[in-house]
């Protein structure tokens, strides 16, 4: 269950076998956390540039990275793909004096699921994968979890629905103590299938919103994947009373990995859509620098999600997000946004208007 940076490769059916290059190549490199040090630095220590292969070693290259003058932290992720098919490597670098962002210490308590919770929950992940060759699988997530289209991996989900309301003391002991992270990354997942009574609710959430914080990105990753779900069913049925605090996720704006901003960014668009101010300040004042970087990323999938924080944050309708997307003129917007910055937050107008 270790993430595996999957590389796509693209084969001319014409051509023998032995004679295909089967080489993993970088159709696009996108830098980010780089204020101070040139990009051509960064390029220069990896050895790369568009359509040269991937880096042999990924740990190798991010010690290069991290060797560089003013560079605390590196992670490098390949990603699938553009539009000639070729990989996408995101390079992120935190500089010191950067934003950082606080991980919990890996816990070390030798703690497992059950070992017929481990065992469904593997044979749910090998049937989403088989579901997902021709495409992502469609889901469903508005009871509050996730419900896939493709029947065999469904299925799996109802009976772990009915484990999580069975084992959810062992549960939480899990995600919270477990040195394994590939145990904490599948309590993290099944934890979205709790019932809701209030108070199994109320330790779901702050569990789920503790593993935001967790050392691996592989738990932060189900985290949020679950958090998700749970936000999509809280928004439907309020009586619930599920409340998920934008903190967690805005912090991880500035993560130097790049599937924590991805998948924030993702959150924060649905956590936006009434227009919070609380929860636009709270991007503005510590992730606009971010957000700034990522709504200019070249693969338009990856931007949008930023693209539109970017918009929010100016102030900007949603119909005017939507024309400048669609016109290409992503700078207007994000002049706006950068503009934003030097506005006055909430309380400090209200202090004004006191004052006066």
């Amino acid at each position: 269950m270790r993430r595996i940076h999957n590389f796509v490769l693209v084969v001319a059916l014409s051509a023998p076998i032995w004679a295909q290059d089967l080489t993993p190549r970088i159709g696009s490199i996108e830098i980010y956390g780089a204020r101070k040090i040139p990009e051509k630095r960064i390029l220069d220590a990896l050895g790369v540039q568009q359509g040269s292969p991937l880096p042999p070693s990924r740990t190798a290259a991010e010690l290069r990275l991290v060797g560089l003058r003013g560079v605390a932290l590196s992670h490098l992720e390949a990603v699938c793909c553009d539009d000639a098919h070729r990989m996408i490597l995101y390079v992120g670098v935190e500089e010191r004096e950067a934003p950082h962002v606080e991980f919990h210490p890996a816990p070390s308590h030798d703690v497992e699921l059950p070992e017929d919770v481990m065992a469904l929950y593997q044979d749910f992940l090998d049937r989403a994968k088989e579901a997902s060759r021709d495409g992502a699988p469609a889901e469903d997530l508005t009871n509050g979890y996730s419900l896939m289209t493709d029947f065999e991996s469904r299925a799996d989900q109802i009976r772990l629905q009915n484990m999580a309301e069975d084992y959810f003391p062992q549960i939480h002991d899990v995600i919270r103590n477990a040195a394994d992270e590939e145990q904490r990354a599948a309590a993290a997942y099944i934890l979205q299938y709790s019932k809701r009574t209030e108070r199994i609710t109320k330790q779901m959430v702050e569990d789920l919103e503790y593993a935001l914080s967790d050392d691996s990105e592989l738990v932060r990753s189900a985290a949020m994947r679950s958090l998700k779900a749970v936000a999509v069913g809280g928004k439907l049925h309020p009586e619930q009373g599920i409340q998920i605090q934008p903190t967690w996720y805005v912090q991880l704006l500035n993560s130097v990995v790049w599937s924590d901003r991805r998948t924030a960014s993702l959150a924060l668009v649905e956590m936006t859509e009434s227009r919070s101010e609380e929860t636009i300040g709270l991007m503005r004042d510590r992730a606009l620098t971010s957000i700034v970087e990522m709504a200019r990323w070249k693969d338009l999938a990856h931007a949008l999600p930023p693209f539109i924080l970017a918009g929010r944050i100016a102030g900007v309708s949603e119909k005017e997000i939507k024309d400048a997307w669609i016109a290409g003129d992503r700078e207007s917007v994000i002049k706006k946004a950068l503009a934003s910055e030097k506005r006055p937050t909430l309380p400090e107008r209200l202090l004004k208007k006191v004052g006066a």
